[in-house]
């Protein structure tokens, strides 16, 4: 958490749509609903108007609110492991493994904490109580570049821990839930809960603290 980062792309809505191209404006609009009001902003009507269509229009694409707000949260998942992905990036090539790997998840901690705080909308979105699964379907990715979606990345990088001797192998399973809750809780706290005005402009220092904290308690 050293460089300023810009917010993960996400594709803004359009007032019109091209021919055959509906269903991709009725999400982008939907991705733009998320973004500022979070997910009970995700509104089916609103949506066909940003499109500029009929709201019968929309059916054909997606049958109900539901099916529109699952297709935005997996939209949501994706950018959050884009941001993930962006932090990853930036990590030398050439750290011995022991500190690639804890590097690794640190980056993993920090893209998530940022998209947090740029994406604030989106964040919520993406993790707003859902029966559906975090893993990808065709029409509906929830991976970035890299063919992992936020959890999986998470979990790639504890098992870099352990394939550097950094963490022991029987603390592996289930290290993910523990981590990803720490983190999540700072980030929660901070964008819906009080520690907003107290710690928000500093999240970045708190950020690496935790982070610290959840790779010496793994």
């Amino acid at each position: 958490m050293t460089h300023p980062c810009e917010p993960p792309a996400a594709p803004a809505a359009r007032s019109t749509y091209r021919h055959g191209d509906l269903s991709r404006a009725l999400l982008e609009a939907g991705i733009e609903l998320a973004r500022t009001g979070g997910p009970d902003a995700v509104v089916l009507r609103e949506a066909t108007r940003r499109a500029g269509v009929a709201p019968n229009a929309a059916y054909r694409h997606f049958a109900s609110r539901d099916a529109l707000l699952r297709a935005v949260r997996a939209a949501a998942l994706s950018a959050v492991a884009v941001a993930m992905e962006a932090e990853l990036a930036t990590l030398p090539p050439d750290l011995p493994p022991a500190e690639h790997a804890r590097a690794s998840v640190r980056a993993v901690g920090t893209g998530y904490l940022r998209f947090a705080v740029l994406e604030t909308g989106l964040f919520r979105t993406a993790f707003a109580r859902s029966d559906e699964p975090m893993q990808s379907r065709p029409d509906s990715p929830t991976a970035g570049p890299g063919g992992l979606n936020p959890f999986e990345l998470l979990g790639a990088a504890l098992d870099k821990l352990v394939a550097a001797g950094v963490m022991p192998p029987e603390r592996r399973p289930g290290a993910e839930y523990l981590a990803w809750s720490a983190v999540h809780g700072l980030a929660m706290l901070v964008v819906d809960g009080p520690l907003g005005p107290v710690i928000g402009p500093q999240i970045e220092l708190v950020g690496q603290r935790l982070l610290d904290m959840v790779e010496k308690g793994l």
